[in-house]
């Protein structure tokens, strides 16, 4: 089964950067709808941002105008930049992707395993 991989999180100051990568781990027959999401301590899973495979991109209000979400259709891969962090950032982020495997199968979401980011002094 194909897994998402992340990586580029990180401890980091406030108003500091980071860039988050997300790439499937073999070629696969198509990809739809790739996004972040984000959990903190103690709270539900929340969206980031999100891009379509026609790079169409969504955001959360807390993210717009710092975050940009970007891919690479041709090396299956999302990315996340961040800008202006702050400490309420601080949270596991998730890799999501809606994909088809193979051509005979069913779209469905896959996750990634998770990675921290951090935002404190």
């Amino acid at each position: 089964q194909v897994q998402l991989v992340e990586s580029g999180g990180g401890l980091v100051q406030p108003g500091g950067s980071l860039r988050l990568s997300c790439a499937a781990s073999r070629n696969i027959f198509n990809i739809y709808a790739m996004g972040w999401y984000r959990q903190a301590p103690g709270k539900q899973r929340e969206l980031v941002a999100t891009i379509t495979s026609g790079a169409s991109t969504n955001y959360a209000d807390s993210v717009k105008g710092r975050f940009t979400i970007s891919r690479d259709n041709a090396k299956n891969t999302v990315y996340l930049q961040m800008n202006s962090l702050k400490p309420d950032d601080t949270a596991v982020y998730y890799c999501n992707a809606d994909m088809r495997e193979y051509y005979w199968e069913p779209r469905r979401d896959y996750w990634g395993q998770g990675t921290q980011v951090t935002v404190s002094s």
